[in-house]
């Protein structure tokens, strides 16, 4: 085996001038993923090469971006195959080849768009098939699939249904995408996922009722030991309760909490594992009277491609309105009303069984604050101006809304008399 090593390296050693010479002409061809011409342009290139090379070669049409080139020698090895994997496209834009061609700078590192992704891999690829053919190799069959929308992954094409069809039966595949920078290989990469675990409890004054709250904050405090317990380094299994939002104030029992959880797995089993663990934390009650739902992140596998969801550079969980935001809301919306009224020097204000109407009617935890909006449109808005039409106001007056008969009720407010003595 050391010996085959030698000779590949001598044949490598020895084919270095063409293999930078190639190289230079593919990273001079602009193929960034849109421009299908000039990934047409580097896979004819490149199958010219592996033509050369006697390698038995087909292009598969896989969409607007560009096509599949598939390369294999010694088909005719009855064991299966080994894929090496590669994309043909760039993340540049048409002209940059021309602005920044391919050099070697005095240092010796190589400039250009796609020097490193991925034009040099294709380059090794092919060398590397030549370098077991000069070698004597025969163990077994080698097949080259290069892609042509990976840095889009495959959103322009059905090249992933290709690839999937392509490389059955393989006994190993190697992508030549760029490694580690001390030349070591990437053997595996972990996965991650995200869920959110939501407890609901009762809140109560801390003070005049404590025993009628159920802490959410506390349940929580129970779930998260727990699930920080599961983790296993050396199985590569991670969790980490990463974000805990909860409470409303520091004299009341909390009523609800949340926590958004990262997780890392090695494999599909420990990621299942970790699943099974965070729905166990939200099934098992330490704190009599809460409950507890987990979501882990498959509904956005259900809505988007992942495709898609592979360009998600982070994934930001929005939780919905409480009331006690929407107060805050009605509060914001109040001040916007007064200040358009400022001219005609008119105050608008709310009594707290008003501004509790307000909040009960406009709350609506999916839609967010709109609903809010129109409901203090229509109800508050409407009752202060049918009473400014109604010429029963004055420039200083403070307009009080009030419920009466199940509505608001705009009044104004009394003033206090002043009395000279």
């Amino acid at each position: 085996m050391k010996e085959i090593f030698i000779k590949i390296n001598e044949y490598i050693e020895q084919h270095r001038r063409e293999m930078i010479d190639l190289w230079e002409e593919l990273v001079n061809i602009d193929s960034g993923t849109d421009n299908a011409a000039g990934v047409m342009e580097v896979c004819t290139l490149l199958r010219k090469r592996m033509s050369a090379a006697d390698m038995q070669t087909k292009v598969i049409e896989s969409g607007p971006a560009g096509p599949v080139l598939v390369g294999e020698w010694n088909k005719e090895a009855d064991t299966a195959p080994i894929v090496l994997i590669g994309h043909m496209d760039t993340v540049f834009s048409d002209g940059t080849a021309r602005e920044n061609p391919f050099r070697i700078d005095e240092e010796g590192h190589a400039h250009g768009p796609g020097v490193l992704d991925m034009k040099a891999g294709l380059v090794i690829a092919i060398y590397a098939v030549k370098a077991l053919q000069a070698v004597g190799y025969d163990k077994h069959p080698i097949k080259c699939i290069f892609a042509g929308d990976e840095e889009k992954i495959h959103s322009l094409s059905n090249a992933k249904v290709i690839l999937t069809e392509e490389i059955k039966g393989a006994a190993a595949a190697f992508n030549f995408e760029t490694g580690y920078m001390d030349d070591g290989l990437v053997v595996g990469r972990k996965g991650g996922g995200m869920a959110v675990l939501t407890v609901h409890g009762v809140a109560a004054h801390s003070g005049i009722a404590p025993e009628k709250g159920r802490s959410a904050i506390l349940e929580m405090s129970h779930k998260i030991v727990e699930l920080e317990g599961k983790n296993d380094l050396e199985r590569g299994k991670l969790i980490n309760c990463g974000e805990i939002t909860g409470g409303t104030n520091s004299n009341t029992i909390p009523g609800e909490c949340q926590v958004v959880i990262a997780f890392r797995f090695p494999s599909v089993a420990i990621r299942d594992e970790i699943v099974a663990d965070i729905q166990a934390a939200a099934d098992w009650t330490h704190v009599e009277g809460t409950e507890a739902k987990a979501e882990v992140m498959n509904d956005l596998r259900a809505h988007f491609r992942p495709e898609f969801l592979n360009r998600l550079d982070e994934t930001i969980m929005f939780k919905p309105l409480t009331k006690d935001n929407i107060g805050h809301i009605v509060d914001l919306l109040l001040k916007g009303l007064n200040k358009r009224l400022a001219d005609q020097e008119l105050t608008v204000e709310l009594s707290p069984a008003a501004k509790q109407f307000v909040i009960e009617g406009g709350y609506d935890p999916v839609y967010g604050a709109r609903p809010l909006k129109r409901f203090v449109q229509k109800e508050v808005e409407t009752s202060t101006a049918k009473l400014i039409l109604g010429g029963q106001v004055s420039e200083g007056d403070t307009i009080l809304l009030d419920v009466e008969n199940g509505g608001l009720k705009a009044m104004i407010k009394p003033g206090v008399e002043v009395v000279d003595e």
